[in-house]
């Protein structure tokens, strides 16, 4: 009996103990690791796509920068909302009752409380059925197959430790900091790259390590007049640490001036509600730290300075300069101590991908031997802004270039070396120097977005290796879900030739105005102006196609009117009908197939249906306009499918 019942009580320690270890298992199509700001977008398009959609997410809250991280007055896109980041906005317009709602502060068009972001997002996501979320799972670990095949991840439950294993066929890295492309064996950078690596001139002799200062954001609340919400004399607090963050406390005047006054400092970032988000760079609460190659232990330590300089700061807003009635919001973060769930990570580690996204390619896109444009997915407008001034190591003053808005290439989001992974966040393949304005909210949910859409593409066309889904695959889903490939800011959504113009534009056949613009950069494509007939055949891309694996370059038949064309005035639309129906008798040659019907002339076919493609006016005699050049490319002759696209923008057969 005895015997029995001791073999009995093994049994049961065993089972335990079997129980205590064990781990559960999924399996789903796309793993997204990390609910942040491009992590809920790429689950969110992936799920609507219809691909088996897992975010796993280490925080309580979806949204990350825009909501966890309380970074919630978005810098950039105002007049570019593109996609996913347009439909959140238009969200919180809803939400606040319109634009003029959110324009509480001045360093942004759009300002918004961070426990509502987090609640847009958990609407949104719980809407789609394809999309499941788990929450308070940290990373922990990638499963890598021969050395080069990311097919899943591993992740332990912050409640109760259970061990999480979950296979997917694509990957989607949405950490904050590139964890899962650094687990994966993944190449990346980190920190600033030498003038003559990049060949970017910006005053950086020698690469180093320095990343960008981060912030541990705070959302104060005004209590009322009277109210005292002072907190508690933090340790090692001294004024003089916050010298020069406003006029009203400028003492050591060998500091630079400083550009506001302290009402106008508070401000900043006023959010509806009457709160205030404190992530002030100035003598602020922004601080340096670099957490990228530490565990997740000793973040949280290092993190703990990070808290302290922002706690030290709201004491000095309180206590030195007055602001007693301004105090930690208590309707915000689910967190002990009212600051946000995570920092605000400016940069992490950066992927060496299929192409490296410089600023050459934002200043000067048509003139670089590779033509990255044609293969955009994400855009953006936001200027080139760094924060370095709170470690003395970094080079104070970068130079950076003036730049036009621009657009992300497809290739920046893709390993070189490495399958089954997709990378998103701010860890995609830019230089340093593009990631200051790549890491921006509006820009990095687009970047989400077009993982997801990869992802999901990838999946269906039953290609295991991202990279060889059709860069114009891609684009046509965005496009599809209402996405900007090209940043035009005077073509909107609405317009009837919003969809043939960005198509037209990221074929090369028809370009825009870059145009630096503060902090609100621009690029113009005109849509009612006109052209000279030059002024079309002189930007005429060289066609070029791929026989047998070599490089066939076409002569252009147009190259020989180019300088007679000089001589000409405006482009007219019976002259612009001509110059179409040349370039589509090219294109047949070379591509051996007609995007129109053969029984009818190209003049027939435009009178026909140009009251059908919602165009008015057909006089042929009169100056076409861009949008209706745009319009006629793209119904004629189609380059946009009709000549594909390498992830280098070079075209390919199709």
């Amino acid at each position: 009996m005895r015997n029995r019942l001791t073999y009995l009580l093994l049994s049961i320690l065993l089972a335990g103990s079997h129980l205590l270890y064990a781990q559960r298992v999924m399996h789903v199509d796309v793993l997204v690791v990390g609910g942040g700001t491009a992590g809920i977008a790429a689950g969110i398009q992936a799920a609507r796509l219809q691909a088996k959609t897992l975010i796993v997410e280490e925080t309580t809250w979806l949204g990350g920068m825009l909501s966890a991280a309380g970074v919630s007055a978005t810098d950039g896109n105002h007049l570019l909302p593109s996609g996913l980041w347009g439909e959140f906005r238009a969200r919180i317009y809803k939400y606040y009752g319109g634009p003029s709602k959110v324009a509480t502060g001045w360093v942004s068009n759009t300002h918004f409380e961070p426990h509502v972001a987090n609640q847009i997002w958990k609407e949104m996501a719980s809407a789609e059925k394809s999309l499941q979320v788990l929450y308070q799972h940290q990373f922990n670990g990638t499963i890598v197959r021969n050395n080069s095949h990311v097919a899943g991840a591993r992740f332990v439950s912050l409640v109760n430790g259970e061990q999480l294993v979950v296979y997917a066929k694509q990957v989607v890295d949405a950490t904050e900091l590139g964890d899962v492309m650094a687990s994966a064996g993944v190449s990346f950078d980190i920190g600033m790259e030498a003038n003559a690596l990049t060949g970017e001139n910006v005053q950086v002799p020698s690469s180093n390590d320095i990343i960008q200062d981060l912030t541990y954001v705070a959302i104060l609340k005004d209590y009322g007049k009277g109210v005292d919400c002072t907190i508690a004399k933090p340790a090692g607090y001294d004024p003089t640490e916050f010298d020069g963050c406003c006029l009203d406390f400028y003492k050591d005047t060998t500091r630079i001036k400083p550009g506001v006054d302290c009402a106008k400092m508070i401000t900043y970032a006023k959010l509806p509600g009457n709160k205030y988000m404190l992530n002030w760079p100035g003598h602020g609460n922004d601080i340096y730290l670099n957490l990228i190659q530490l565990t997740p232990a000793e973040r949280s330590k290092e993190l703990v300075k990070a808290k302290q300089q922002t706690l030290r700061y709201i004491y000095f807003l309180q206590h030195q300069l007055g602001y007693k009635n301004l105090g930690l919001a208590d309707d915000e973060f689910p967190t002990p101590d009212r600051l946000a769930l995570i920092p605000y990570n400016r940069e992490g580690r950066r992927l060496k991908g299929v192409v490296r996204f410089k600023v050459q390619d934002i200043s000067k896109p048509f003139d670089q031997p590779f033509p990255l444009y044609r293969t955009g997915i994400a855009v953006g407008d936001y200027p080139i802004d760094h924060h370095h001034r709170k470690n003395s190591a970094a080079p104070q003053h970068l130079g950076f270039y003036p730049i036009p808005s621009f657009t992300i290439p497809l290739g920046s989001l893709l390993p070189q070396s490495h399958s089954g992974l997709i990378v998103a966040e701010k860890g995609i393949s830019v230089s340093n120097v593009v990631n200051g304005t790549t890491r921006l909210q509006p820009c990095v949910l687009l970047i989400g977005q077009a993982a997801g859409a990869l992802a999901a593409a990838s999946i269906k066309n039953k290609v295991q290796d991202a990279r060889q889904v059709s860069v114009r695959l891609v684009q046509s889903i965005l496009l599809q879900q209402k996405a900007y490939l090209m940043p035009y800011a005077d073509v909107s959504i609405a317009d009837l030739g919003f969809e043939a113009i960005q198509r037209v534009g990221a074929s090369g056949f028809l370009r825009g105005k870059g145009q630096p613009n503060a902090w609100a950069n621009r690029t113009w494509f005109e849509p009612d102006s006109t052209i000279t007939v030059y002024q079309f055949i002189s930007q005429l891309p060289a066609f070029a196609i791929l026989k047998n694996s070599n490089p066939v370059t076409y002569n252009n038949p147009l190259s020989s009117w180019i300088e007679s064309s000089r001589k000409e005035g405006l482009l007219s639309l019976r002259r612009a009908i001509e110059l179409v129906g040349e370039i589509e008798k090219a294109l047949r040659v070379m591509n051996r197939k007609s995007s129109i019907d053969e029984s009818l002339s190209i003049e027939e076919k435009v009178r026909l249906n140009w009251g059908g493609w919602g165009l008015t006016n057909y006089q042929p005699n009169r100056p076409v306009t861009k949008r209706e050049l745009a319009m006629l490319l793209d119904k004629i002759i189609n380059p946009f499918y009709v000549l594909a696209v390498d992830h280098q923008g070079n075209y390919t057969s199709p």
